[in-house]
């Protein structure tokens, strides 16, 4: 079963018409997307956009073979026009299924945001989900038999909806995972391919053909990536957005409660209120036993009052204690968190400060706490596959 990707952009395109932002500005050449349509194997189009004829044209396919229209979404924008020849647009009641002349059957799923997908089996047994933008199925509550060969979403807009898929094995590790309905929301080129990867999915071109079932190398999802920046930078939404599109994360809070402490009460409400309602969370700083355990991805948030914490314990902040063991228990303790992140086999997310680009501490316990986050940082992302700076919102890869 074949595919040729007619758009992939949001339905109003990308760049949007009028739009002065940023990214429609630099939405040139490949990264330029028309509204999404898919062309399967010449006989199905879904979604009928503005253009659809030529852009099929210029892909070397023609809709003259077209069979069936299925319609995903209401079409907001001024009408369409039907090419001459072309069935008559519909959109199928969920769940319904049609069967075409070409061998093609399709079965129409329920999503929770008003479109309909569409999950479609070719003569070939080969199959694909297809859904609309914004939407994720509804109602996946059991495990599903067997992957789909590809998935077609809106991977940056709604990455719940490939946790979902991920949890009930609708997504398995060789479904090739491509992200349509491309909007303004981030920035064309090297940005939104580096987000895609970490969700395991990938773009391409407009009048791109894919064969469904076809081996293709499925973006590797780094197994350990450290996210560094300073305050406010983003580190942590970076962090956790690496994570969104998988099921089950397992969210290490090392900061813990400070009992009366109404601002930090508040901080931790803002991260509980931002993590997906599936995320599990736990506070501690025994992150050892975390990393030697087989499970679900973990997000560490954060290294650096890790740190604090074991300072604390080690007696690190008085000069005789440090001088006395509590710097050679300090390095025994780092030593063995980065063991850890070396063995581990799960999928490790970690967040941390980067403080030594700043003012230097007028105390000598903040100068200790300052060359020691340092330390750990390089210790930390010598064993990460990935390691990614974080300045003013914009993620800049150190590493991988």
């Amino acid at each position: 079963m074949e595919v040729t990707l007619l758009g992939t952009g949001a339905p109003a395109g990308l760049p949007r018409p009028d739009c002065p932002c940023a990214a429609c500005a630099t939405a040139l050449g490949p990264d330029a997307r028309a509204a999404t349509a898919l062309l399967v194997d010449g006989a199905l189009l879904l979604d009928l956009t503005p253009g659809a004829a030529f852009a099929a044209a210029r892909a070397g396919h023609s809709l003259g073979g077209v069979r069936q229209v299925l319609l995903s979404h209401p079409h907001d924008g001024p009408p369409v026009e039907v090419p001459a020849g072309l069935p008559h647009p519909v959109r199928v009641p969920d769940g319904r299924e049609l069967a075409l002349l070409t061998g093609h059957r399709v079965r129409a799923v329920a999503t929770d945001a008003g479109g309909t997908g569409y999950a479609v089996t070719g003569p070939d047994g080969q199959r694909l989900l297809y859904l609309p933008p914004g939407g994720a199925p509804a109602g996946l509550e059991t495990a599903t038999a067997d992957s789909y060969h590809m998935v077609l979403a809106d991977v940056v807009g709604r990455p719940d909806a490939l946790a979902r898929l991920r949890a009930v094995g609708s997504v398995g590790p060789t479904t090739d995972v491509i992200a349509v309905h491309l909007d303004h929301d981030v920035p064309p080129g090297g940005e939104v391919r580096r987000r895609l990867a970490a969700a395991g999915a990938r773009a391409v071109p407009d009048g791109t053909t894919l064969v469904v079932g076809a081996y293709e190398e499925v973006p590797d999802v780094p197994r350990r990536t450290l996210v560094l920046g300073g305050a406010r930078s983003g580190k942590s939404v970076e962090a956790e957005r690496r994570l969104e599109s998988f099921p089950d994360v397992l969210y290490v809070a090392t900061g813990g409660t400070r009992g009366g402490d109404t601002e930090w009460a508040a901080r931790v409400a803002a991260h509980r209120e931002r993590r997906p309602g599936s995320w599990r969370t736990s506070e501690t700083t025994d992150l050892v036993p975390v990393l030697a355990q087989d499970g679900p991805p973990v997000l560490i948030d954060c290294l650096s009052l890790w740190l604090t914490d074991v300072m604390d314990e080690v007696g690190a902040w008085d000069d005789a204690e440090w001088a006395g063991g509590g710097e050679k228990s300090l390095r025994e303790r780092v030593r063995e968190l980065t063991e850890a992140v070396r063995r581990t086999r799960r999928t490790v997310v970690a967040v941390s400060n980067e403080v030594g680009s700043g003012i230097v501490p007028a105390t000598a316990s903040g100068r200790r706490y300052r060359d020691e986050l340092g330390r750990l940082n390089a210790a930390f992302a010598s064993e990460c596959e990935q390691v990614l700076l974080i300045v003013a919102g914009q993620a800049v890869v150190l590493r991988g």
